[in-house]
């Protein structure tokens, strides 16, 4: 048998599109039930599910298209696709969200922040609470949250990828 290797691009952007989608569809969820403004822990969990899934599947999808074949660099290069192509689509709409339908949602959750903030540490001072703040708002400007979303997307799936490539490796005997 020769050494052919199945090109991962067609999966890559499959999965990653739909992962995408499904993300900005969950998203939209949390925002038009207002959700996001102080989201229940499950609502991370949930996020984070639907990514394991979009990556195992994809990965496996490569595996399947690769003759049952999968070697660990080519696991974390599917995942890391996925999640790139995910996060780019996902980012996209994170600015559309907080520059264009609700240009004061981080204030919102700013604001809501420091009401919690001030009820789970009443000993600290505004001045402290302010500069706590003024970090976080720098973070909240739209390309730094961008940048911030793809990154914390590629670093979960280079995550996922590496478990899920070190769970379903199988390298081909060369004879």
């Amino acid at each position: 048998m020769e050494d052919e290797k199945i090109s991962a691009k067609k999966i890559i952007i499959n999965y990653g599109v739909i992962l995408g989608v499904v993300s900005i569809l969950f998203s939209a969820i949390i925002y038009a039930t207002g959700m996001y403004k102080d989201p229940h822990w499950s609502v991370g969990v949930l996020g984070l599910v639907i990514m394991l899934a979009a990556l195992v599947y994809g990965i496996k999808a490569y595996k399947s298209a690769n003759h049952g074949f999968l070697n660990l660099t080519d696991a974390i290069k599917v995942g890391i696709g996925i999640a790139l192509i995910s996060g780019i689509l996902s980012g996209i709409w994170n600015l559309t969200l907080t520059t264009v339908i609700e240009p004061d949602y981080s204030a919102q959750v700013m604001e809501i922040q420091k009401e919690k903030l001030a009820k789970e540490s009443p000993d600290m001072t505004q001045e402290q609470v302010e500069q706590v703040f003024a970090i976080t708002e720098k973070l909240q400007s739209p390309p730094i949250s961008f940048a911030i979303g793809i990154i914390g997307s590629l670093f979960m799936g280079f995550i996922i990828s590496l478990i899920t490539g070190l769970v379903m490796q199988k390298k081909q005997e060369l004879y």
